[in-house]
């Protein structure tokens, strides 16, 4: 063997160094995922934590600051730090970035179409880690502001999670899809990759956001994942941009 080989190998079995904030979020983050505290609950004090973990408060406040920055928590002053939870209008509007080209606040309300058990082609097995074939739930549904319909989403979701979810229930009530899924079915959004690219209107896409075959839309193609890094939806939104644009605040 070489002495660069020798190196090579050398660095290959070093092991990997976690600092002790990181270890002690890791922890918490399992913590989350195995329901210990659920969504708007409250954790313990950074003092208790140090005490179960053994570690100084500074450790403790740094790995939920990181993790109060990645919207997993959420600090309220003079209460406490909370599990973050899709029914914070703040959640929502991290996951849609349509404004009006006023600048207000529109009202969303999500008017869904169908809901069916169907089986994954390529497009979704790969977005979804499945094997082509496998069961997801379909959802179709418009995105409507202030009554116009906007957006033409197709959702597709993990089975074995959203299994019994019907049109009925995603029509019940008020409440956003992702507040559904966390209450429902326990399943909680925590960050998503989105791809944008323009498109030409289809035939059914022109005729629910009533426009003309072949009119400009913008496509956003989002994976969401949970916590473990697990991704539970992929979905193709068809927004029209007559009257809103897609907004990102980067820093």
């Amino acid at each position: 063997m070489t002495r660069d080989s020798q190196r090579s190998a050398g660095r290959a079995a070093a092991p990997t160094f976690s600092p002790l904030y990181r270890q002690i979020k890791d922890y918490l983050i399992r913590c989350l995922q195995d329901g210990e505290w659920g969504p708007g609950d409250a954790i313990p004090s950074e003092g208790e934590l140090a005490v179960r973990f053994s570690v100084s408060q500074g450790t403790v406040r740094k790995a939920i600051d990181e993790m109060a920055a990645e919207n997993l928590l959420v600090r309220r002053q003079g209460k406490g730090t909370f599990v973050a939870t899709h029914d914070d209008p703040r959640s929502f509007y991290r996951f849609l970035r349509l404004v009006p080209d006023d600048g207000g606040v529109a009202q969303s309300v999500s008017d869904p179409l169908s809901c069916s058990l169907i089986e994954a082609d390529a497009d979704v097995a790969l977005a979804l880690g499945l094997s082509l074939g496998d069961p997801v739930v379909h959802v179709e549904r418009l995105l409507r502001f202030d009554g116009e319909a906007v957006v033409h989403d197709r959702i597709y979701l993990l089975a074995d999670l959203f299994s019994g979810l019907t049109l009925e229930a995603l029509r019940s009530g008020e409440r956003s899809l992702y507040s559904l899924f966390e209450a429902d079915y326990g399943v909680r959004m925590i960050r998503a990759e989105e791809r944008l690219r323009a498109v030409a209107a289809g035939e059914r896409t022109a005729q629910l956001l009533r426009l003309e075959v072949g009119a400009p839309l913008l496509l956003v193609e989002r994976t969401a994942y949970t916590y473990g890094n697990r991704p539970v939806e992929w979905r193709r939104g068809l927004y029209c941009t007559h009257r809103h644009y897609y907004r990102n605040d980067l820093g």
